[in-house]
């Protein structure tokens, strides 16, 4: 790959140099408030002509095409179609401006819309609409690819699946997290870079977000995890206003001074985003000219992630603790349940599990009715937003695997890939494709060898096919191949060997599932507890097994001599397990009992559903708890409003993030519907505590959190009138004069739209109206919003306790 080999001479010498903002230098050049830039630029060709050859002249390696919103989705606000030609055309404008000394690289940014799991864009629309924008760039003649400026782990995916999909492309991926170091979804710097290069990503990092002296954390916590080079674009500082302009506050020499230490802490490739100019870049050029990049780490790298969480393998630490119980086998509530598509049980199962301290979830939905293929996906929808824990996506079906980790929004763990031909055949270019982890199980053909010999052999087998495929040891857990002890007596001796063996000589994790070896036993728990200690002597990093079970307290002192008689068992020296059974033979154990079953009041069955935004089941319950004799006012009051209350306090603290806070508005949106009819016959319906005009300022295509400002604010009941997007100063006024708020909020999440909400503003101020203002977005901060004389709330749940301060001063 030419462009490969060119970055890499590049790196070899120093930091490889980005552009700066193209957004920021339009304004400048005069782009008018409202259109689309990328059209625009068609149209005065000149400019970004002008623009491109500023930044190469300035020192950049590489120049972005100005193709950020040049997708379907976002031409469709304009009524364009043609992403393809436009992509072409544009691309074809950079390579002309910046000659053939740099490299170009076709810029796609965001659709501006969440995707499945966590909104309504398909996983398959999304790769579709990236496609089609990256095959036009690719026609105009880009080096490379770079998804930036992505807040949406999900969306990030999709495009790098689409650019992986066209062609063998070098792909750079950027995403933007706020100061926390999480995006809206909650996903950190570590996990994101754990998913993208698992995925195939050459180069992962972060732009926007913040200026350059807050990205230098996030690099540097990558960097100990990155098998590809990190990449820093960072704002130049915050944006405030001067003149009705919006202007970023640091200047050439200051962004240039933060250079050094984003190179210390781990970056390769830097240049700027939002307010830089050729000047920035330039000055950052020179003050990087003669620094090298760091080394990149040398120690392999075996993790797994969902959306906000990594968990990392480490065979020096503690052991990782698999859940097994989302498994419809022997399981008659969650079989049903599942094959009707209700994923309450479920869910409350992921719950319980992560709750008894397991790191991972085995999800097997394979059973007699259900449709694996179809169900998969409805499971992995309904947890990915919601548990912290990565998946184990278990199947014996191939193409039920592959569905899975191409939805998955995550680097999942594969359950299993053995030594089978066709299952291998099959699985290893799945596994390479989406960046997932296996677990090797030692099956072959010939079916499960008896022999630790045997077992190793496959293993190595199939070790030496995945390297054709990109793949090594580190991106495999090996099972030791857990037995009954019942059946097979001798099978515990194989099963530890193979263990030792993996661990010991091959380095590798392993894993075993651990009631196997219990099977067709009484006293099973201590048989379980008694293997699980031997195997962690021999090297076990992992264990599939009821967390309960295994994180527990340790048994009573009285109940040691269990675990001795399981171990005779274990080692041979309770031939046939006859001292053991002839023991809890005896002594009956309780059947095991189903978890959920356990009795709540209706109102702490509706508040649980408030919390953990099961939509689905809210109706039920309100039914039940008025059969029961509850009011509804006091349903609402005592209930609903203190469950939001909690969710917004979870918010805060980012127990929760966007993902719940949306489902769990969504659930007490379901409760107020089916309170509706009875809070209207008490005389009690809405009891509106004031009208709120919300809208998307003119230019802005963005809408996303300005809907789930208006969803916070009416399950608070306010009476919200939202307008929309991309709405003009004019028709914002005219709605202030019709339904006359108290507060008017404004959204904008591009700096080249921001200055639409002084404009507001100002308006109002000509024309005498009185109301209040609240502004957010994404670019938006507090001194800007004093600038402007408006309130200023930084995500939905500061806008409702904002929005109330404001009607109590009223």
């Amino acid at each position: 790959m030419a462009t490969l080999k060119r970055l890499t001479e590049i790196a070899k010498k120093r930091p490889i140099m980005l552009d700066g903002a193209t957004g920021t230098e339009l304004q400048k050049a005069g782009l008018p408030q409202g259109v689309s830039p990328e059209l625009w630029c068609t149209q005065h060709p000149e400019v970004i002509r002008g623009i491109h050859a500023a930044y190469t002249d300035a020192g950049a390696d590489i120049i972005y095409t100005c193709t950020f919103g040049a997708n379907a989705a976002k031409l469709s606000q304009y009524q364009h179609t043609g992403a393809r030609e436009l992509n072409k055309k544009l691309a074809l404008l950079a390579r002309e401006a910046a000659g053939e000394g740099v490299l170009i690289a076709g810029d796609i940014g965001p659709t501006g819309y969440f995707v499945e799991p966590f909104g309504t864009l398909t996983v398959e629309e999304a790769v579709a609409i990236f496609k089609e924008q990256a095959t036009g760039l690719l026609e105009g003649g880009v080096d490379l690819l770079v998804i930036e400026t992505m807040m949406d782990i999900q969306e990030a995916r999709a495009a790098l699946i689409a650019a992986k999909e066209i062609g063998d492309i070098y792909t750079i991926v950027t995403m933007t997290y706020e100061e926390r170091g999480r995006t809206l979804n909650g996903t950190d710097p570590v996990t994101a870079l754990i998913t993208l290069q698992g995925l195939g990503a050459d180069a992962v990092g972060c732009n926007c977000s913040t200026g350059p002296d807050d990205m230098q954390a996030f690099i540097a916590a990558m960097k100990p995890f990155s098998k590809v080079p990190l990449v820093a674009k960072p704002n130049a500082g915050m944006p405030h206003t001067v003149d009705g302009r919006t202007v970023f506050n640091m200047g050439p020499e200051e962004f240039a001074s933060f250079g050094r230490g984003l190179v210390k802490s781990g970056a390769d490739m830097i240049g700027g985003c939002c307010g830089s100019t050729p000047g920035h870049i330039r000055t950052l050029s020179r003050a990087l000219e003669k620094e090298r990049p760091l080394t990149p780490p040398s120690e392999p790298v075996s993790a797994v992630t969902s959306t906000r969480r990594a968990v990392f393998l480490d065979r020096k630490k503690r052991l990782i603790v698999v859940g097994e119980r989302i498994n419809p086998t022997g399981k008659s509530r969650l079989a049903q349940e599942l094959s009707e598509g209700s994923m309450v049980y479920l869910k409350q199962l992921a719950r319980e599990q992560a709750s008894q301290g397991a790191d991972l979830l085995d999800i097997n939905v394979g059973a007699a009715h259900i449709d694996e293929k179809k169900t998969i996906e409805q499971v992995i929808y309904s947890l990915a937003p919601f548990t912290e824990c990565p998946l184990v996506i278990d199947s014996s079906n191939a193409s039920v695997i592959e569905r899975a980790l191409r939805l998955y929004p995550g680097r999942a763990l594969i359950n299993s890939v053995s030594g089978e031909t066709e299952k291998l055949e099959r699985l290893l270019p799945v596994m390479a494709r989406y960046g997932a982890m296996a677990i090797l199980l030692p099956i072959g053909d010939g079916g499960v060898p008896e022999t630790a010999q045997e077992r190793k052999d496959i293993v190595c087998s199939v070790l030496q096919k995945a390297k054709s495929y990109g793949l090594d040891i580190s991106d495999f857990v090996i099972d030791g191949l857990t037995l009954s002890v019942s059946s097979n007596p001798q099978s515990v001796a194989h099963t530890l060997e193979v263990i030792h063996w993996s661990s010991s000589r091959l380095k590798a994790h392993t894993i075993i599932g651990l009631s196997n070896v219990s099977f067709g036993l009484p006293g099973r728990r201590w048989i379980n507890a008694a293997f699980l200690e031997m195997a962690r002597d021999k090297g076990l990093s992992i264990v599939i097994a009821d967390p309960s079970h295994i994180t527990g307290p340790a048994p009573p002192a009285e109940e040691a001599s269990y675990l001795d008689l399981a171990r005779a068992v274990l080692v041979g020296r309770d031939r046939n397990a006859a001292r053991f059974i002839a023991h809890f033979s005896s002594a009956k154990e309780s059947p095991k009992k189903e978890t959920g079953t356990e009795a709540l009041s209706p109102s702490e069955t509706l508040h649980s559903a408030i919390l953990n935004g099961d939509k689905e089941i809210v109706a039920g319950i309100i039914t039940g708890a008025l059969r029961c004799g509850y009011v509804p006012a006091a349903l609402v009051d005592d209930v609903i409003i203190p469950g939001i209350l909690e969710v917004g306090d979870l918010f805060d603290k980012k127990a929760y993030f966007l993902p719940q806070l949306i489902a769990s508005a969504e659930a007490t949106k379901e409760a107020f519907s089916v309170l509706a009819p009875y809070l209207e016959k008490e005389g009690d319906a809405k009891r509106d505590r004031g009208t709120i005009l919300i809208a998307t300022v003119k230019g802005d295509i963005h809408d996303i959190g300005k809907n789930i400002v208006a969803l916070m604010l009416r399950n608070h009941r306010f009476n919200v009138i939202d307008l929309g997007k991309d709405v003009s100063s004019e028709a914002i006024i005219a709605g202030i004069k019709r339904h006359k708020p108290a507060i008017v909020g404004l959204s904008a999440l591009m700096t080249t739209t921001m200055t639409g909400m002084k404009d507001v503003i100002d308006l109002v101020e000509n024309e005498g109206l009185e109301c209040k203002f609240i502004v957010g977005g994404a670019v938006v901060t507090s001194s800007y919003a004093r600038s402007i004389g408006a309130a200023y709330a930084k995500d939905s749940v500061e806008a409702v306790r904002v929005t109330e301060q404001l009607i109590k001063k009223e």
